[in-house]
C-alpha cells in the first residue's frame, strides 16, 4: 500500500508557524512518528507552497497510489483547481487540518474541496494524518473486500 501525504502552502513551517495553534513539532519528525506507526505502508511526502505544484503531484500519484491525504492549507478555501485535480484521479483524497477549521476564522470554515474528497478530518492536531491514513486503509481494506466477495 502507497499513501501520498500532500501539504500545501505554509505547512513547511510547521513547529515554528503558530505552535499554539498548529503545535511545535516538525511534519518531517512526525513523518518518522507515522512510518514507525505504519511498517507495512509506503508513506510519501511532498510540500509545496505553488498550487500548479500540489495539483501536479494528484495527478502523479492518483492513478497508482491506494489514497492521498490532503492538507492544502489555504487553497482549501480558494481553489477550485484543486479541486477539480482531485476529481479528475481515481485515487481516494482524505481532506485534513491539524485545527479545528470550524473554530477558527470564518473564511477557514468553507472548504472548495471537500465535496471532491472522499472525507475530511480536522481539529485533532498531527494526529489528523494518522487518522486519514486509517480511513485509507479502511477505504481500500472495504473494495479490496468487496470486489473479493462479488466474485464467483
Amino acid at each position: 500500500m502507497k499513501i501520498q501525504i500532500i501539504n500545501g502552502p505554509n505547512l513547511n513551517l510547521l513547529g515554528v508557524r503558530e505552535p499554539g495553534v498548529y503545535g511545535a513539532t516538525s511534519f518531517d519528525e512526525y513523518l518518522k512518528e507515522l512510518k514507525h506507526i505504519f511498517p507495512d505502508t509506503e508513506i510519501f511526502y511532498y510540500q509545496s507552497n505553488v498550487e500548479g505544484e500540489i495539483i501536479n503531484k494528484i495527478h502523479e500519484t492518483g492513478f497508482s497510489f491506494s489514497g492521498i491525504v490532503l492538507n492544502a492549507g489555504a487553497y482549501t478555501h480558494t481553489s477550485i483547481a484543486i479541486h477539480d485535480a482531485i476529481k479528475s484521479v481515481k485515487t481516494p483524497v482524505i481532506e485534513v487540518h491539524i485545527s479545528n477549521v470550524h473554530a477558527r476564522e470564518e473564511f477557514r470554515r468553507d472548504s472548495l474541496l471537500a465535496a471532491a474528497c472522499k472525507g475530511t478530518i480536522a481539529g485533532f492536531g498531527m494526529d489528523s494524518y494518522r487518522l486519514a491514513i486509517e480511513a485509507v486503509k479502511q477505504l481500500t481494506t472495504t473494495v479490496n473486500t468487496v470486489d473479493t466477495v462479488g466474485r464467483t
